[in-house]
């Protein structure tokens, strides 16, 4: 295939994918499975960003300081974002949207926030694939992968969210479809933008990099710590380990492939 069918194939299953299989947990009431999830796809997105994106991002860039600079700047800008509210996830039964006692809806308020959020979020995941696929196919799928391991459970709590601010679950799940279709967008803006420009493609490969540090590390692990018993923890370093070692063996498979 064209690298230009891989940023489509890859993009589609990294948002709709994710978008069907979290309705499927939240219509199963299957949350219980989240927080697993969670720890899984903490291990996948700092296997993908630690042994595979930013490896390539220096090789590509052929310059390491650089390329530090620049995640340590995206995980600034990524930390801004977030704060000004325009990145808000909700990855667990824990967050305000899932408490028990909360009123039945609020008008849809934080449900139109999560929509706004998840949308800028996708947008980003597009062009980061995008970007993986054009300095190597086999980095792409990878980046792919590690994509889609934590957007289910993200999916998941956005749809539940969704089903608090006053939603029906048909509402919730066509809203959710469509904001995740702004990761087929950022993958074609960014692979007709970044082609007459193949050396800013290390550039968003460090940002890729950065923006999976930082969810992983900010947006997710912080919500293992409400589970400090020792089994939790067991639990949660093995699925950890698991979603590094996905990568690992992602790494070998797609090494054999005839791309």
């Amino acid at each position: 295939m064209s690298v230009l069918a891989w940023i489509l194939v890859a993009s589609l299953a990294g948002g709709a994918l994710s978008v069907l299989c979290a309705a499927a947990f939240a219509l199963t009431a299957r949350g219980a499975w989240v927080p697993h999830l969670v720890s899984y796809a903490i291990g996948a997105l700092l296997g993908a960003a630690f042994l595979e994106v930013l490896p390539q991002a220096v090789a590509a860039q052929g310059d390491i300081e650089t390329t530090a600079a620049i995640v340590l700047a995206g995980i600034l800008g990524f930390f801004v974002l977030e704060k000004l509210v325009l990145w808000r996830h909700c990855h667990d039964d824990h967050c305000e949207g899932h408490e028990p006692r909360a009123p039945a809806h609020d008008h849809g308020r934080s449900g139109l926030l999560i929509l706004v959020g998840d949308t800028f979020h996708n947008f980003v995941d597009g062009v980061l694939v995008a970007a993986a696929f054009m300095q190597d196919v086999r980095l792409g799928l990878i980046t792919a992968l590690a994509i889609i391991a934590h957007e289910i459970p993200q999916e998941v709590g956005d749809f539940l969210i969704l089903l608090h601010s006053g939603y029906s679950r048909l509402k919730a799940f066509l809203y959710n479809l469509l904001s995740s279709l702004a990761t087929l967008v950022g993958g074609c803006l960014a692979y007709f933008a970044l082609s007459p420009a193949q050396g800013v493609v290390p550039v968003f490969l460090a940002l890729g990099a950065a923006s999976m540090i930082y969810v992983a590390v900010a947006d997710l692990i912080p919500g293992l710590h409400r589970r400090p018993e020792l089994r939790a923890t067991i639990q949660q370093v093995l699925l950890i380990g698991a979603g590094i070692a996905t990568v690992r063996l992602a790494h070998g498979l797609v090494e054999r492939l005839p791309v």
